[in-house]
């Protein structure tokens, strides 16, 4: 059987590519150089990863990032089964020793002490110590390792030290341009062009309220969730409320900015 079978990647992820990104990380899987994803919440950067994946055909283990992420939940750790102490990989070892590709998601959300473990891994030593089995674990070839923030949405408390940025190369995504992203809503949602059109320009209306006080606008994912609502049978303004404004804040002057847009547009 073929180790990690479960996470490859079989059926060609959607992207359309905004510009080099792909010919970049190619080359950066080649020369065994880590990757930096940065960009909002839901402009694409993990079906990048999908597609990368599927295009290198390598196994994609992801991992989503969080406060209480510790060292252990990505190397590894003993279990007891059957009265007998069973060494587990975590995440992170299992990609290192297959050869897979390891994409840490948000990788601000985790603590500080757990990030410093992929420092080994990310420059020329491609090393991975685990210290509880007394091993020292060289990465192979068809190993990379990938991760990804959301620079503008971040505090200066999880912002990327650069002790660990340094080790990357940097990829800066951004919502497509509004003719990519039409196509984009159209193909995930199934909605007519002309209504994802409409949806575009309402994103690009809600990514203008940044100094009313909200933080980021639609995501061109949120954007595919009213497609869909839509071609569930509901009503567009109801599919863009619970899509895109109820979503978006809970403050009720954003709210009613929002809903004004929505109800202007459909």
């Amino acid at each position: 059987m073929q180790p990690l079978k479960e996470y490859m990647i079989t059926k060609e992820p959607f992207y359309l590519a905004q510009g080099d990104e792909l010919a970049i990380a190619e080359a950066a899987y080649v020369h065994t150089i880590p990757l930096l994803l940065k960009g909002p919440t839901g402009c694409g950067k993990t079906r990048f990863m999908q597609h990368l994946a599927w295009k290198l055909q390598r196994p994609l283990v992801t991992v989503s990032c969080h406060d209480d992420l510790s060292t252990s939940d990505l190397v590894g750790r003993y279990l007891i089964k059957g009265g007998e102490a069973l060494w587990v990989d975590g995440p992170l070892t299992m990609a290192v020793r297959h050869g897979a590709i390891c994409y840490l998601d948000e990788i601000v959300e985790a603590r500080k002490d757990t990030t410093v473990v992929i420092h080994p891994l990310a420059d020329d030593r491609r090393e991975l110590p685990i210290e509880k089995l007394g091993e020292l674990l060289h990465a192979p070839p068809e190993f990379m390792l990938a991760i990804s923030y959301n620079p503008g949405y971040q505090s200066v408390l999880k912002d990327l030290k650069q002790s660990t940025r340094q080790r990357f190369i940097s990829l800066e995504f951004n919502y497509p341009k509004q003719e990519l992203e039409a196509d984009i809503v159209r193909h995930e949602s199934g909605v007519d062009h002309a209504t994802a059109e409409v949806l575009v320009r309402l994103a690009a209306m809600t990514r203008n309220l940044k100094d009313a006080g909200l933080p980021e606008g639609a995501s061109t994912r949120l954007l595919i969730h009213a497609g869909k609502l839509m071609q569930s049978g509901m009503e567009s303004r109801r599919a863009c409320r619970a899509a895109i404004s109820e979503t978006l804040t809970d403050d009720h002057e954003l709210l009613a900015s929002i809903n004004e847009m929505i109800n202007s547009l459909f």
